[in-house]
């Protein structure tokens, strides 16, 4: 079974980090560190209870330590999702300033050439932070916003959700069918 740390960060989208927990549920074990400001954020944008959240995962770490299993390189993952990735967490990832487990358990992953997928969520973007993502590729990381696809005709929030979540479980080579596959015409 695979092994995937998921951060959630305090951009608004903290709802494409709670369903990527869902749907790896039975397919991953999950590594969950749920940053301060996601913590505000979900209760901003929806009605789920961080515990609930929390119960969803194989183990759940505070992004204040630093000491945590995850910090380390010679505990073996196959990756990393920051679902959704505030561009502060960008910034702090791109420059390898390690002040959260969050962005530790990110270097790490560069570090050791493990899968790093920053689901950067804002918009419109500006140069410093088109910069950023840009160091973050060069590093080894793949900048992922949550750009929806349409050639499978979402009908609700939910398939625009998914689609996104998919595609990240797609980077991962995990199963799942949380959309529909482009077959062709």
């Amino acid at each position: 079974m695979k092994r995937i740390i998921v951060g959630i960060t305090g951009a608004s989208g903290v709802i494409y980090g709670i369903r990527a927990l869902e749907a790896l549920q039975g397919k991953a074990e999950t590594h969950l560190i749920i940053s301060e400001a996601a913590k505000r954020t979900i209760s901003l944008e929806t009605s789920w209870e961080i515990a609930r959240i929390e119960s969803m995962a194989s183990v759940v770490h505070d992004d204040h330590n630093l000491a945590a299993s995850i910090s380390s390189g010679s505990f073996r993952t196959d990756g990393m999702v920051i679902l959704p990735c505030s561009i502060k967490t960008l910034s702090a990832v791109a420059n390898s300033f390690n002040e959260t487990l969050i962005t530790r358990a990110a270097d790490v992953c560069l570090k050791e050439r493990r899968k790093l997928v920053l689901a950067v969520r804002e918009t419109p973007l500006h140069t410093g932070h088109l910069r950023l993502m840009l160091q973050a590729s060069e590093t080894g990381a793949i900048v992922f916003p949550p750009v929806p696809g349409f050639y499978g005709k979402p009908a609700t929030l939910d398939d625009i959700i998914n689609h996104s979540v998919g595609k990240i479980l797609d980077l991962f080579d995990i199963e799942h069918e949380l959309f529909k596959r482009w077959t062709g015409k």
